[in-house]
């Protein structure tokens, strides 16, 4: 069983979407999530999210930097090692839930960059 997580933040950037080689939708976007210390300085940690499939498809077009979220998944870890052998390690939350904090997503999603496209195999 994996440990559940919940987190309560604002994007530090728009939500970046892509798709496997499997053609399987991912969504990557972090969260800061900040608390007060005792002595009135600010602690921020950065979590790492993932959306998967077609959640990620419906929503992470809306997920821009600056929106309140409060996220629910699972805590996954993994690692790999880069081109040169330097081993990598990556700690995310696996996002099953989204709630938009300051209000409901506008119809109108942030503009589509053309990179989207950029591997089609027409002109």
């Amino acid at each position: 069983m994996l440990p559940k997580v919940t987190a309560l933040g604002n994007t530090g950037r728009n939500a970046e979407m892509r798709y496997l080689m499997n053609g399987t939708a991912k969504s990557e976007f972090s969260l800061a999530c900040s608390r007060k210390k005792r002595d009135g300085t600010e602690d921020t940690e950065w979590v790492n999210c993932v959306l998967w499939g077609d959640r990620a498809e419906k929503i992470s077009q809306f997920i821009t930097k600056g929106k309140k979220l409060y996220v629910e998944g699972e805590l996954r870890s993994r690692s790999w090692d880069d081109d040169e052998g330097r081993s990598h390690y990556r700690t995310e939350v696996h996002v099953n839930q989204v709630e938009f904090l300051d209000g409901s997503p506008k119809e109108e999603p942030r503009e589509k960059t053309g990179d989207m496209y950029d591997d089609l195999p027409f002109s």
